[in-house]
């Protein structure tokens, strides 16, 4: 299994940074083009490629790591899915401009975290992000921990729990294998609509919850 992500930003680069502490390849992807990533690659080490978004979801298993928001935009006109497995590492949440006026809307209790929610209309947002990528078997996962701990999968003598659901038991047992192989300590949390709220930032119960494998 070849592994793709699209998007490097703090989710991207430290999903791919977990990747090759254990020798893993991928190839990652930007809006930019694979010369600006030229500095993350060196720093990586031999097995993360630079590549363009088409090459990275060309993948058998491709990550998205991109902002709920750059959805739209990251995933148009890139190759048919056949099948492939996405992963939708992505949140339901818009991150604010500190200046404008919704950072500081008293009626929005995530303010003072500088985001807010976005309505997925009763649906879980795997739900929802299943429609923009049609063809492809999707896995919710890698979303649900501050993106800053993913690069540390093993802590305090255990391993950090990641959760992961999703609607195909083959397309997760794969996920699931390369959740081990990063290190993570994998929990199935059942299908995307009920897993998937489960865990999604920013009002899932199971959110932001950093449990350890000892």
């Amino acid at each position: 299994m070849n592994i793709g992500i699209i998007g490097s930003g703090s989710l991207g680069s430290n999903v791919a940074r977990a990747l090759a502490r254990k020798g893993l390849s991928a190839t990652i992807s930007n809006q930019r083009g694979p010369a600006s990533l030229a500095p993350l690659v060196a720093e990586l080490g031999p097995t993360i490629h630079a590549g363009t978004a088409a090459q990275a979801a060309s993948a058998d298993i491709v990550l998205v790591a991109v902002r709920w928001t750059d959805l739209g935009a990251a995933l148009g006109g890139l190759p048919v899915w056949n099948g492939r497995i996405v992963i939708d590492g992505t949140n339901p949440v818009e991150f604010l401009d500190p200046d404008s006026p919704d950072a500081k809307d008293p009626c929005n209790p995530l303010a003072a975290y500088g985001i807010k929610a976005i309505d997925v209309g009763g649906r879980s947002s795997s739900e929802v992000f299943q429609t923009l990528v049609p063809g492809a078997r999707v896995v919710k996962a890698l979303n649900h921990l501050d993106v800053n701990v993913l690069a540390q999968p093993e802590v305090s003598g255990g391993q950090r729990v990641q959760f992961y659901s999703g609607d195909d038991a083959a397309a997760k047992t794969e996920v699931r294998k390369i959740l081990e192989a990063i290190g993570y300590f994998p929990v199935d949390l059942g299908s995307l609509a009920v897993g998937g709220r489960l865990a999604e930032l920013p009002f899932g119960p199971l959110s932001a919850t950093n449990f350890i494998k000892l």
